[in-house]
């Protein structure tokens, strides 16, 4: 059975989940910045909002009293959080490569 969330950890909680959504969306946005821009220092940036991703799962994990499949649940969320923009990217790029490329005639 799973042990509810203390109410001194309630807080911890809240805060980690809405930094887990809120890192993921900068590093998806700061990885696709980084490649439209060129510029290197969003990649940067990019990475270390997937550290502050890692971070607030770890800090989740451990208010939330996550075990067994839940961890691993979190460990394939982060996973899934760091090669979802990345595929997301390259799908892009193939997809509109062709509207770009010269018609043949």
């Amino acid at each position: 059975m799973l042990e509810p969330v203390a109410l001194k950890d309630f807080f911890i909680t809240f805060f980690s989940s809405a930094l887990v959504i809120l890192a993921g969306a900068s590093y998806a946005l700061l990885y696709a910045w980084s490649h439209l821009s060129g510029n290197r220092t969003y990649r940067l940036l990019a990475y270390f909002a997937y550290a502050v991703l890692v971070i607030a799962v770890v800090v989740l994990s451990r208010a939330a009293n996550f075990s067994g499949y839940w961890l691993l649940i979190s460990v394939a969320m982060v996973v899934g959080y760091f090669f979802a923009p990345i595929g997301i990217w390259h799908l892009c790029i193939k997809t509109h490569q062709s509207e770009h490329a010269p018609a043949d005639q």
